[in-house]
């Protein structure tokens, strides 16, 4: 499995990027459609603060472009090459790809995006331990 403190772990889960203890957003559920851009001001373990500066998610509109492309060629390739499907078809299959996955893609686009600046801080990881089992 992928272990806490590696980017990967942090991108699929959508954890804060410095600590891996907190999803950074308020519904971690990416379907759940009416809370998908909703993110935490700061995160309660270790106090990062996920707007670094106004606007700062704009830049991961270029990641998006990127995974919708790798969605997009991952549903030709399965459509049009392995399942033998006409062109038109496939090209209803990425459309409906796409469309099924954009709040999937959206979320981890900003988690890479986010990822690209913060780096995973074991110290904090470890001192929101300390204060769980301290509280508990």
């Amino acid at each position: 499995m992928i272990n806490k403190g590696s980017k990967l772990y942090s991108i699929l889960t959508g954890k804060c990027p410095k600590c891996h203890e907190e999803s950074m957003y308020v519904n971690p559920n990416p379907f759940a459609l009416m809370d998908i851009l909703k993110i935490r001001e700061r995160c309660s373990n270790c106090n990062t603060k996920y707007r670094m500066e106004p606007s700062f998610f704009f830049g991961a509109m270029y990641v998006s472009y990127g995974v919708g492309v790798a969605f997009s060629v991952a549903a030709f390739i399965i459509s049009y090459l392995i399942l033998g499907l006409t062109l038109t078809t496939s090209f209803i299959v990425i459309i409906v790809t796409l469309v099924v996955f954009m709040p999937f893609i959206m979320r981890i686009s900003r988690n890479i995006w986010i990822n690209l600046f913060m780096h995973y801080d074991e110290n904090l990881a470890k001192n929101a331990q300390k204060v769980e089992k301290v509280e508990n």
